[in-house]
């Protein structure tokens, strides 16, 4: 073979210079944005991206369904435009649905990176936006959304900036089409920022190994990367492995399940995952058009801790017809689109767990964070404001040890939830509890994780979006004789009224006192209930992480009056149990 000699030293520098290039992109993108869900929350990805469309890198963290199917957005915009129609200074502004699959709040900022008058790669951001007119305030407006048009400005591969040049007509478009210009145009500007400071580190890193070093690195690190996943896959038992799960309904429809279904093929160290048992498109709008259910499973099977890139997804093959709910085509509407994702990709890894047993958890709550969404205008300042923050719930027991509570989910990388002193400093709100939902956790020897009630209180009327997943018929699935996970859900309880009632909808409007209950699910048990310690047992009664009711009904623990186990009381009642 011929070609540049590559040294093992420069490999590594390489290798390592590359995700530290995105890593300093999403810093730069935290200290300057204008919106919580980026500089706290941290709902965004950062990445290099080849021509092809190929992964370069990713920032550590970055949200995982976000980054799956940034390669479709350059390979649209260069059928778009043609490798001569990028040139220096070009920012390219998209989110639309027909190529980006996910809700209109999640805007794609990148631009063309060029060495020497060649264009070597793509800079790219993707964050979430509080706004982007119609009805997408907050995470967007849910299943309700008839089409595009209503959730928000569709954007097309527009160049915002051109050889360096704004385009003040299509700036002042979006200026004038949003409810918090202030925030978005500045998050945008953060956004391109982060894409600048790619540029400058990839001139360092080029200038001093040069071109065709760097590039042949990237070839390698792309081979060993595919190296390392197949030979996790090779281990495993060649056949076909299935599993199913679902929503209660698409949130229009009553009683008509959106189905999860996965066919898993292994072969010899190659991976198939085949969606085509999903459901198909819904009117509803919680369709997708993405990759990420499969590769967010596949990554988490094989290599979770290695840095992402294309030689991550070299020996998986993704089978999704067109027209399946995650494969839906323009103009499903697709507001709603994680609402499936993360139970997509529970059902692919469960379809493994008798060829992993020893790997694979039970499921977890299976939802992209219970969103907390109030907005209104701020008494004191006239303006528009927009409370938001993603809370996580239960994940599922494992092989090992319990499940992991009040976490968000597996496709969400380091996405975390609002701090409540941020909240409460910015918006007229007061969170009044925040905490660990007692037994909503799967029984098992492994149990699940807690997932959270969060309650706040509005100090102004103003308006919930309360959007959200529901399985209370497919809950948080246990692995191996475990229990399932409680599911979650929004209350609400307005001025005089007693009780908290459940809620469900978009915009609804409230009056000053009004307050909600975010309710997130959690995680199922793995492993027989009846296997659990004891001592593992009481602790959770003794820490209300349980009840005792539970301890005796699920796990068949006896306490006495000191909450000290009964052993005697607690075999006895554990062999009735089991006969």
């Amino acid at each position: 073979m011929s070609g540049p000699k590559l040294d093992p030293v420069t490999l590594e520098v390489v290798r390592n210079a590359l995700p530290a290039v995105a890593n300093e992109m999403a810093a730069d993108l935290q200290r300057t944005s204008y919106n919580m869900m980026i500089y706290e929350v941290r709902d965004f990805c950062t990445a290099l991206l080849a021509p092809n469309g190929d992964l370069v890198s990713q920032n550590v963290g970055g949200v995982s369904h976000f980054v799956a199917d940034l390669g479709v957005i350059v390979v649209d915009g260069m059928k778009r435009y043609g490798a001569s129609g990028f040139k220096p200074g070009d920012v390219v502004i998209t989110n639309h649905q027909a190529v980006a699959g996910q809700h209109l709040n999640n805007i794609v900022v990148y631009m063309p990176y060029f060495f020497k008058g060649e264009l070597l790669m793509f800079a790219m951001v993707r964050a979430h936006w509080i706004d982007i007119g119609g009805m997408s305030t907050g995470f967007g407006a849910g299943p309700t959304v008839v089409d595009p048009w209503q959730e928000g400005l569709q954007l097309d591969q527009l160049k915002i900036y051109e050889e360096g040049k704004l385009d003040e007509k299509l700036y002042r478009v979006i200026k004038d089409n949003i409810r918090f210009p202030e925030s978005s145009l500045g998050d945008m500007k953060s956004q391109m920022a982060a894409c600048r400071l790619a540029t400058r580190r990839l001139d360092e890193l080029l200038r001093k190994y040069g071109k065709d070093t760097v590039l042949a690195a990237i070839a390698r690190i792309f081979d060993e990367t595919e190296r390392k996943c197949r030979n996790v896959v090779a281990r495993l038992p060649n056949g076909v492995y299935e599993a199913h799960g679902s929503l209660d309904d698409d949130g229009i429809i009553k009683d008509d399940p959106v189905k999860a279904h996965a066919k898993v093929t292994i072969d010899n160290g190659h991976m198939t995952i085949d969606l085509s048992g999903c459901s198909g498109e819904r009117k509803a709008a919680i369709n997708s058009r993405t990759l990420a259910g499969a590769r967010v499973a596949y990554k988490a099977l094989t290599a979770p801790l290695e840095p992402v890139n294309e030689g991550s997804f070299r020996a998986l093959d993704v089978i999704i017809p067109e027209g399946n709910i995650m494969m839906a085509r323009f103009p499903a509407p697709m507001s709603g689109w994680s609402a499936v994702v993360p139970t997509v990709v529970d059902t692919i890894v469960t379809a493994l767990a008798p060829a992993m047993p020893d790997r694979v958890p039970a499921g977890h709550h299976g939802l992209l964070g219970g969103a907390v969404v109030f907005f209104g205008v701020h008494p004191d300042t006239g303006k528009r404001f927009v409370v938001q923050s993603l809370e996580g719930g239960g994940w599922g027991g494992r092989p090992m040890e319990d499940g992991e509570s009040g976490t968000v989910s597996v496709c969400q990388g380091d996405v975390r939830n609002g701090s409540i002193e941020g909240i409460e400093l910015k918006c007229p709100v007061l969170i009044e509890d925040r905490k660990l939902r007692a037994d909503s956790c799967g029984a098992g020897k492994f149990r699940g994780g807690l997932g959270l009630d969060v309650r706040v209180r509005n100090l102004v009327e103003g308006r919930w979006n309360f959007e959200h997943t529901k399985r209370e018929k497919c809950p948080p699935w246990g692995l191996w004789d475990g229990k399932a996970g409680d599911f979650g859900g929004y209350l609400m309880r307005l001025p005089g009224e007693a009780d908290f009632k459940p809620m469900r909808g978009s915009h609804v409007a409230v009056p000053i006192g009004a307050e909600a209950i975010v309710r997130t699910g959690g995680g199922g048990g793995w492993g027989n209930p009846l296997e659990r310690e004891p001592e593992a047992v009481r602790h959770d009664v003794v820490e209300e992480l349980i009840s005792p009711e539970t301890a005796l009904r699920d796990y068949g623990v006896v306490l006495n009056a000191r909450r000290e186990v009964d052993l005697e009381a607690t075999r006895r009642r554990r062999d009735t149990m089991a006969n």
